[in-house]
């Protein structure tokens, strides 16, 4: 991963675990649990369609930066990137 990207990543800086999404909060953990709650059964379905909500909401920004992390934290995945 470039230097570039590792020095504009904040404290508010998150990898989705499972699709590594990159994103940006901006509410807290508890504001956005509490939305999430809220919004209908439909909406809550999928892990992308979240996402999207709360990008909406302006709670958080998804980063369009190509980093991402495998399903165990690891930014740009782990050393064996192979498909099994």
């Amino acid at each position: 991963m470039s230097e570039e990207i590792r020095t504009q990543e904040t404290a508010d800086d998150h990898f989705v675990k499972h699709g590594g999404v990159h994103f940006r909060t901006h509410a807290s953990p508890q504001e956005i649990n509490n939305f999430i709650r809220k919004l209908p059964a439909g909406k809550r379905e999928s892990l992308f369609e979240v996402l999207d909500q709360l990008d909406q909401a302006g709670m958080i920004s998804v980063i369009n930066d190509h980093v991402f992390t495998d399903g165990d934290g690891v930014i740009a995945g782990g050393e064996d990137q192979s498909l099994r």
